[in-house]
């Protein structure tokens, strides 16, 4: 973690592998992560994880598979015993599929030598405080965070996923036991997207983030490498101010 590099998420928000494979050799070298998400992981299919797995260790980035499970404890059992064969570095479920699922998946994941890092994911970033009272939940947004970290924690996991707006009270609640890994992270200037809460490096970091997630900013830029080049900059500023 001391390099600023391997705080570096970047999302390969791409259509197939051609795309894919194309990206992470641009990007070699200038993050730490490739994310691998729903939409390329269902074309491609483990086969991709695979080979951008090997490209990327040789070069010394992970993989973080981004498949958000959510089902009943066995099914999310069997799911992370077979990522986890991937040798993937992270994995992310849903918080809100309860202590039981969550504390299935923080077992099986230790069997593995090298565990992948379990992340819960709180919110959606993409969730307004409005949308979430549509869906039944009471309470403010924050409160609803702190309630699924609160679960994750007790149910074994490693790390969540939350937006930024909600770091500073997760920071301050949990300190280091958990692992913080944030997205919606747009640099200064550039749009928010479908994004509702949204943060840039700098801010995200002296919040308390361990890891960014950072998707078109990087892949939509002229020159994604000096994209990434210039939030890893970000990030490493901020570091050092909180130092």
């Amino acid at each position: 973690m001391n390099d600023p590099r391997s705080r570096l998420i970047v999302a390969l928000d791409v259509p197939d592998r051609a795309a894919a494979i194309q990206t992470v050799d641009r990007l070699s070298g200038h993050v730490g992560y490739f994310k691998i998400g729903l939409e390329l992981f269902t074309r491609e299919g483990p086969t991709l994880v695979h080979e951008i797995r090997d490209r990327a260790r040789n070069r010394g980035e992970k993989i973080f598979l981004d498949l958000k499970l959510h089902d009943i404890p066995n099914t999310v059992r069997g799911a992370v015993r077979s990522a986890g064969r991937l040798g993937i570095g992270m994995l992310t479920l849903h918080a809100s599929g309860g202590s039981k699922m969550l504390s299935a998946a923080s077992d099986e994941a230790e069997k593995f030598d090298a565990p992948p890092l379990l992340l819960a994911v709180t919110a959606l970033t993409s969730l307004s405080e409005v949308e979430m009272q549509t869906l039944g939940v009471s309470g403010s947004m924050e409160h609803w965070v702190e309630r699924l970290a609160e679960l994750a924690a007790g149910s074994g996991i490693a790390g969540v996923v939350a937006s930024s707006k909600e770091l500073p009270m997760l920071k301050h609640k949990f300190q280091d036991s958990l692992k913080f890994v944030i997205p919606g992270i747009r640099p200064f200037g550039t749009a928010h997207q479908d994004q509702s809460r949204t943060a840039t490096p700098g801010d995200a970091i002296r919040s308390g983030a361990d890891f960014l997630v950072v998707g078109r900013p990087i892949l939509q830029a002229s020159d994604p490498a000096k994209a990434a080049d210039d939030i890893v900059a970000e990030i490493a500023s901020a570091l050092n101010a909180k130092t």
